[in-house]
Formats: C-alpha cells, sequence, structure tokens
C-alpha cells in the first residue's frame, strides 16, 4: 500500500469513528464505553489490593516490634511532635494489628504462675513467664496477679490488661489460656499439682533441664514467685526480644483505663508541655526503706512501727541518715525542688505527680509548690466519679500513671525503684524519650554542701547539670557485672537488644532541651 493509500484508509477510518461518535450508533458507543470502564475499574481494583497488602504487612511489622525497630525507615509513628497540643494521640499505646497466625506445637504441659509485688513488678515478671512458657513449649494459663502484698489490691489480670489482645497477639509464640481446661481443672481446685518458686535470674538451660521435667511430671506446674526469675544478659537474642514483645505490645492495659490516660494526657497537654515526677516519698517506702530524712519523731516512730508490722519486711534496725547518704533513700519533697531548679527545669511547667499519697501531705509538698506552682495530680485533674472504678485498686492507678508517664515531655524518678525502671525501658523504646536518671548519692552530698553555704547556687547548678548531662535515657549497653545481677543494670530499663541506636545528638542525650 502506497502513502497516499494510507492516508486516505486512516483518514477514512478516523471520519468512521467521528460519525460513530457524533452521530448516534449507540450500541457501539455503549460496548466501547462498557469496556473502557471495566479496564479502569479492574485496574483500580487491583491496585487497591497491592497497596492494602503492602500497608497490612507494614502495620504488622510496625505494631509488634514499635518504630525504633524500622530501620531505616522514615518513622510515621513520632510525627505526633508536629501536630497541635490539643489533637494528639497517645502514641506509647500499642498498635492493633492483624492476627498472627497460631503457632503450632507439641505441649508439654500447663504452666500457671502466681505474680508477686506492684504493678510494674508484675509487668516485668509476666513478660518473662511469656517468654519461659514459648521456649519450654508449654501452655500458659493467664497469670493470678498479686492480692496479698502492702497494696492489699484485689485487681484480677482482666481489671488492668486487656486479657484477650494479650492472648491473641502473642499466639504466634506461645498459647494462652484464660484457665486450665475442663479436664484438669478440678485437679487443680483440689490443689493436685506441683508448686515451686523458681531460682532468680536464671537463664534459659534452668528451665530447659530443671523446670520442664517437672512440667512434663506434673503436666500442671505453679510458679509461686515470679520477679527477677530471669536473668538480664547471656540470654540469645530471640529471647530477649520476646520479653520485648510482651512487654510493648501484649500487655495493653484495659481499654477504660486507656481513656482515662487520653483525657489526662488531652487536659495537660492543651496546657502545653508537661513533666511526670515519680516522686516515691510514699509511707509504705519510706516505712520499708528505713527513710526518714525531713520527718518529725512523731512520723519516724510511725514508720518504724509499720515496718515491724509487715513480717516479710526483713530489715528492721535501719541507720536513716547513713543510707541516704549512700543513695539508697528516695529524695524529699525538699530535695526534688532543688534538683529540679538546678537542672534549670521551667518553674512555669506542668509537674503531673505519678505517685500515691505523699507522706505528710500539703506540708511537704509545699517545698516543691513554692517553686513550680503547677504540680498537678490525676486527682486534681478528674472528678472523683472518673476514679471511682479504681478506688482502692492501687495496681489500676499505678496503670494510669504509667500511662501518663510513657506521655510525658519529660520523666523524672526521684527513686529507682520498679516503676522507674520499667517506664524508662519503654521511653527508650519509643525512640528514647528524655528521661532524667538521678543520681542521689552525688546530689544529697551536694545538697548538704550548698546547706552549710560551701558552694554558691552558681556552682551548685552547674555540678547537677554536668553530672547529669548524660543521664537522659539516651541509647547505652547495660552494664553487666557476672555473678551479681543485683548490681547491673536491669534489663527492663534498657533493653538495648530491642533498640535501634540513634546518633549522639538525638534527643534525650542533653540537658539542651529544658522544659
Amino acid at each position: 500500500m502506497c502513502e497516499a493509500e494510507k492516508f486516505i484508509y486512516h483518514k477514512k477510518k478516523l471520519l468512521l469513528e467521528m460519525k460513530v461518535k457524533f452521530l448516534g450508533d449507540s450500541k457501539l458507543k455503549n460496548s466501547l464505553v462498557s469496556k473502557s470502564r471495566m479496564s479502569l475499574w479492574m485496574i483500580r481494583a487491583i491496585t487497591i489490593l497491592l497497596l492494602w497488602s503492602c500497608c497490612v504487612h507494614l502495620v504488622a511489622v510496625g505494631g509488634m516490634w514499635g518504630p525504633r525497630l524500622l530501620k531505616g525507615w522514615p518513622s510515621c509513628f513520632n510525627s505526633h511532635h508536629d501536630l497541635p497540643m490539643a489533637s494528639q494521640e497517645m502514641t506509647s499505646l500499642p498498635m492493633k494489628i492483624a492476627l498472627p497466625p497460631k503457632r503450632l506445637y507439641q505441649n508439654n504441659g500447663y504452666l500457671m504462675v502466681s505474680c508477686n509485688g506492684g504493678l510494674n513488678q508484675m509487668r516485668a515478671a509476666i513478660c518473662d513467664m511469656v517468654t519461659i512458657a514459648r521456649y519450654m513449649n508449654v501452655t500458659l494459663i493467664v497469670p493470678e496477679l498479686d492480692k496479698t502484698s502492702f497494696w492489699n489490691d484485689p485487681s484480677e489480670f482482666k481489671d488492668i490488661f486487656d486479657v484477650d489482645h494479650f492472648i491473641t497477639s502473642l499466639r504466634d509464640e506461645v498459647r494462652i489460656l484464660k484457665e486450665v481446661p475442663p479436664r484438669l481443672k478440678r485437679r487443680v481446685e483440689l490443689g493436685v499439682y506441683h508448686t515451686m518458686p523458681p531460682i532468680s535470674w536464671s537463664n534459659m538451660s534452668y528451665y530447659q533441664d530443671q523446670i520442664l521435667p517437672l512440667v512434663k511430671k506434673h503436666k500442671v506446674l505453679h510458679l509461686n514467685k515470679t520477679d527477677t526469675r530471669l536473668a538480664n544478659n547471656e540470654l540469645p537474642v530471640e529471647v530477649q526480644k520476646l520479653r520485648c514483645r510482651v512487654n510493648f505490645n501484649g500487655l495493653r492495659f484495659t481499654p477504660k483505663i486507656e481513656e482515662l490516660g487520653r483525657r489526662v494526657v488531652k487536659i495537660l497537654r492543651e496546657k502545653g508541655p508537661f513533666l511526670v515526677l515519680h516522686l516515691r516519698y510514699e509511707m509504705d517506702m519510706l516505712a520499708f526503706s528505713g527513710c526518714s530524712h525531713g520527718c518529725n519523731r512523731y512520723e519516724e516512730e510511725e514508720l518504724t512501727r509499720m515496718r515491724y508490722a509487715y513480717p516479710w519486711w526483713k530489715e528492721k534496725v535501719i541507720n536513716s541518715e547513713l543510707k541516704r547518704k549512700e543513695g539508697l533513700c528516695p529524695l524529699t519533697p525538699e530535695e526534688t525542688a532543688l534538683t529540679l531548679s538546678a537542672l534549670g527545669i521551667d518553674r512555669n511547667v506542668q509537674i503531673y505527680i505519678a505517685a500515691g499519697e505523699i507522706y505528710g501531705g500539703k506540708r511537704r509538698l509545699k517545698a516543691l509548690t513554692d517553686v513550680f506552682p503547677n504540680v498537678v495530680r490525676k486527682e486534681t485533674l478528674l472528678d472523683s466519679s472518673d476514679l471511682s472504678f479504681c478506688k482502692n485498686h492501687s495496681s489500676q492507678m499505678a496503670a494510669l500513671d504509667y500511662l501518663i508517664s510513657l506521655e510525658s515531655d519529660i520523666f523524672v524518678p526521684t527513686y529507682y525503684g520498679n516503676m522507674a525502671k520499667v517506664v524508662e525501658g519503654h521511653r527508650r523504646f519509643l525512640g528514647f524519650k528524655k528521661t532524667i536518671e538521678l543520681n542521689r548519692k552525688f546530689l544529697v552530698n551536694l545538697i548538704d554542701e550548698y546547706y552549710q553555704g560551701l558552694v554558691s547556687w552558681e556552682v551548685f547548678s552547674t555540678r547537677v547539670k554536668a553530672f547529669h548531662a548524660t543521664r537522659m535515657g539516651g541509647p547505652k549497653k547495660r552494664l553487666v557485672i557476672p555473678n551479681k545481677p543485683k548490681e547491673e543494670d536491669y534489663f527492663y530499663a534498657n533493653p538495648y537488644e530491642c533498640l535501634q541506636l540513634l546518633h549522639e545528638n538525638d534527643s534525650g542525650n542533653s540537658l539542651d532541651e529544658t522544659i
């Protein structure tokens, strides 16, 4: 065909198409449009399915291990800093993810555990027990919480934690049941099972070699002590990461506690940044530790009577001043006010006290509120009716304080107890959020020098800032002391196996950004 003929042919074809379009061959027109729309619809559907599949996989990974483990990815989880204060969501809550597939394994028996201690001691213990159950290939029964300790809290697991989320979110690792199967229930009710306390600070070989045979023999094993029953160090990385997964994703507070936490955080954020002060100056802490610095004679006697009233508190005769000089006492409200001022904390910042009733009440708190007038508590931010469900339930109150502590701009504990340690580690996981790790031994001796007029305020403040400049909750390795687990760094305070290390100039490493 010559070029002229080709031109005429294409011209005629174009005219025919225009005729169809404009002169009304409706059937052909509708057929063409229908095919075009069908193709477009299918392309869109396939594209949406592909995008949805990618999102599900990314959310599953992100929700399971948190933003700090998505190495090399820009973190969309930390974008709350760019949002208006009033519209911020609580970024510390575990993400809801698609249910993982169940892990299938030959069940070696059933493990029942009774946790002991306060909320955060039990929280760490639960993480350990899940990990131990998984590596022994046994079925874990939902842990029983301590109801007989000093706090006398009758709360069940389901009153504090979302039990269904706990079971389903970990089902690809271990089988967890709310109670023993019916065929064993009568046996358990009659107490026909083996019970024992495991050895503290043990490694996985202890559980494989000594505990697992007992489970296989008795079918049901009850561990009646759970605090610090797994070592801090020298464990396989996959063991450490499972402890983290339970802590940061598997243990989610109940919707009621979470919603109350959201309300408190929203109230605080509407007024700007806030600092959470874990002021561990409560009667039980002072009586147990024997620390009475700043107390009057009547208070000292009251604390002593309380210490002798609890036979499981082994230490009875305590030299309060000697213990304080060694840094083994919680800071007093007076010492705390002086320390925060020396660190350069803005006097107008909101300070939320995460603690129970402060011993000495307003009289002792006056030293703090005179310097920092915007001191608040959950009881002053909420109506009494809002807190009625957790009244006389100290663990539920502690759960609320835990959530708010995670969300704060700065977290400052005045005593290095279980809450201070576990919150510190959780804030590291959330992006090395600023946590000021106070060295009490250094502080009390310097404070005494200041009160005696041996150092000026300028020197005092400079030395406090310099000493704590690298104690801001930033990346670091745990201190390991062989055969002295109580003296080395606690795993849950710094679970570095689960963290993505940041650059040295990241937030949380210096005092340059105070509030």
